[in-house]
């Protein structure tokens, strides 16, 4: 998480850069990822449309929020938003192709999938080379763009929730808490039990011979 001094100021009308679109009848996907990170488990990417003058209270950059709360606001995203796109790039993808381009790949996954086609995309971050598609990038997006805001709850909570249902399969590496980082605890399960399908083995640490 970043330290609260270091968060930029989010700005009083939260809806600001979305109304510079609404204005001229325009609708704006917002798009995010989770799981860049990780040793394990897939990268996951929301794209989310709000309609006009919707504002979800309370969404914010998913990393500070509690897991409770993002849950709480998932399902009101999903109740308010005129459409959300969820994608996901594999392990076996992200070991293929490198997490830049995998993270690509699930944010093209994602705004594949809105139910509605935005006029215009705005993305967490740097610009996204092969997007497909003409798009904004802001930096700390998710702290000063509502619709960046709600995407990046949505693709933390299904990254989550997947890592949570995996621990259940995989009990050793305590993914139901570091949901696949790379905290002191997963590290000494992969030097006790090995690695599982679900690792990413072209990270630092996990250099093993790929059949890829």
């Amino acid at each position: 998480m970043k330290p609260e001094e270091s968060r930029p100021a989010r700005p009083q009308d939260l809806l600001e850069y979305e109304r510079g679109f609404w204005g001229r009848g325009r609708s704006v996907a917002g798009v995010d990822e989770a799981g860049r990170g990780p040793l394990a488990g897939p990268v996951v990417a929301a794209a989310v449309v709000l309609p006009p003058e919707v504002c979800i209270e309370g969404a914010d950059d998913s990393k500070v929020l509690s897991a409770q709360v993002r849950e709480d606001l998932y399902v009101r995203i999903f109740a308010s938003a005129s459409s959300v796109g969820i994608g996901a790039a594999s392990v076996r993808e992200i070991d293929r192709r490198n997490i830049l381009r995998a993270t690509t790949v699930a944010m093209q996954r994602a705004l594949r999938r809105l139910g509605v086609a935005p006029d215009h995309v705005v993305v967490d971050g740097l610009p996204v080379k092969h997007l497909g598609r003409e798009h904004d990038a802001v930096v700390d997006g998710d702290a000063l763009i509502h619709s960046i805001a709600c995407a990046s709850i949505v693709a933390k909570v299904v990254r989550d929730r997947l890592m949570h249902r995996l621990a259940l399969r995989y009990p050793g590496y305590a993914w139901d808490t570091n949901v696949g980082y790379g905290t002191a605890q997963h590290r000494a399960a992969i030097d006790e039990l090995g690695v599982t399908p679900h690792h990413r083995l072209t990270f630092t640490g996990l250099q093993f011979e790929l059949d890829i």
